[in-house]
């Protein structure tokens, strides 16, 4: 597992996972296979044999871990002399239990089953879905290519930053902010997902002063910069919202997920005429703890089944807690396509990398990477700079110049002032 293809029939939904269990791990496979589709905690007259064969979930295969002596999570059953079984489980559901609703895969596969005291750890490593999915969820619309269209940047990351602070500012000094970066060569701004619509900054109010500000340093850059509105709201204020960008003149709206719902998301997906920027705060709730919840991999392929263009997967060396090979891993599960057929590379989003940025990182997120494809949003990290936001813009895109060329940072500073004011500033010193 883990390629982001899919082989398994057409008629499942395959899930692996991370268990522990103070049972055996054949018997705990049993729980979560009978718990998540036909059984309950007693035998009832109307699971027969024909409905078990057409709907019981199916046990794939198990793969013994280790033994540990104590539990990840209160509330398991008391283990065996052994303590408790750790191992990875791969379990299908019949496509007919649920069919093609995102909604219901969810409450199928990460639903009661992380409750059951038969359990002391259960963590939803990936998804694979049949492509019968694609004839319910026409994916991004937009995705990497069109992305870079609307952007006006090509062979090269998208570079761009957050207005900050994120709360507290009027309509019209957001929009000063936005005309000068746009002035200093940003590609990309977007709202904080704070900032939706405030009483202090209405949605309407904001959206009128900040393309008036894009379109006049539009006029004099001759580049239209990318600027992503949050509508994040109930839905019909977000639709709303969505139409208020799109006769403005804007480009990309703004949405956060997890407090959106995937039901609300493709709903929006169906409607919107611009690319959705997915923001994933709130995420660590439901990754943080290694024995809960779920692994990015699943659970990108939800959101760009419902339709995002863009997915936030944090940066390298961070200012949160997750580790830079989570952040890799994120980052290429993003840009790989659902299924290998023609209809599977619809399925591909453009990564977004944030979080503590500068262009510091720029050479092993490329090392690692391998990839241009992606959006890199310094907050300090650009507006910082000691020669101010145009010149933190500018040593972004040198870092990155360096790291697509294999040069080392400080050696390409030694011709590039800003680059090399940078590495002064922000970390490394040039020879």
């Amino acid at each position: 597992m883990g390629d982001g293809m899919t082989t398994q029939p057409t008629s499942e939904i395959l899930a692996t996972y991370f268990i522990e269990t103070p049972r055996t791990l054949e018997e705990a496979a049993q729980a979560i296979a009978g718990e998540q589709s036909t059984g309950t905690f007693v035998a009832v007259p109307g699971e027969t044999e024909d409905v078990r064969r057409r709907h019981r979930a199916r046990i794939v295969s198990i793969k013994p871990l280790e033994n540990v002596d104590d539990p990840s999570l209160p509330g398991a059953e008391s283990p065996t002399k052994n303590g408790y079984a750790r191992g990875v489980v791969e379990i299908a559901f019949p496509l007919e239990n649920m069919g093609t609703n995102l909604p219901t895969v969810v409450a199928t596969v990460l639903g009661n089953l992380t409750e059951l005291k038969e359990l002391s750890g259960i963590r939803l490593l990936d998804l694979d879905f049949p492509e019968a999915f694609a004839d319910a969820y026409v994916g991004p619309q937009f995705g990497i290519e069109g992305t870079r269209r609307l952007s006006g940047v090509e062979e090269r990351p998208i570079i761009g930053t957050i207005v900050k602070p994120s709360v507290g500012l009027s309509p019209e000094e957001t929009a000063r902010i936005v005309y000068d970066l746009a002035l200093a060569g940003a590609d990309f701004i977007k709202d904080d997902e704070l900032m939706a619509n405030a009483p202090h900054s209405p949605f309407d109010q904001r959206v009128a002063a900040v393309m008036d500000a894009v379109h006049r340093a539009a006029e004099r850059t001759g580049r239209k910069l990318m600027y992503a509105f949050n509508i994040t709201d109930d839905l019909d204020n977000a639709l709303r919202h969505h139409d208020t960008v799109v006769k403005a003149g804007g480009t990309c709206v703004m949405v956060s997920l997890n407090s959106m719902g995937i039901p609300a998301v493709a709903h929006l997906r169906k409607h919107a005429e611009l690319p959705i920027h997915g923001h994933r705060n709130g995420w660590g709730m439901y990754t943080r703890h290694p024995a809960q919840g779920m692994a990015f991999r699943p659970y990108q392929k939800l959101w760009k089944l419902a339709g995002v263009d863009h997915l936030h997967v944090n940066g390298i060396d961070n200012k949160f807690w997750e580790p830079n090979d989570s952040v890799v891993e994120s980052a290429r599960s993003v840009l790989e396509p659902l299924w290998s057929s023609d209809v599977g590379r619809r399925y591909v989003a453009m990564p977004v990398l944030s979080s503590g940025q500068w262009g510091g990182q720029a050479p092993e997120t490329y090392r690692r990477l391998q990839s241009l494809d992606l959006m890199y949003l310094a907050g300090g990290g650009m507006l910082a700079h000691p020669g101010g936001p145009a010149a933190g813009c500018a040593a972004i895109r040198q870092a990155w110049e360096a790291a697509a060329a294999g040069i080392d940072l400080e050696e390409y500073a030694k011709d590039h002032q800003e680059l090399a004011q940078s590495l002064e500033r922000y970390g490394r010193r040039p020879k």
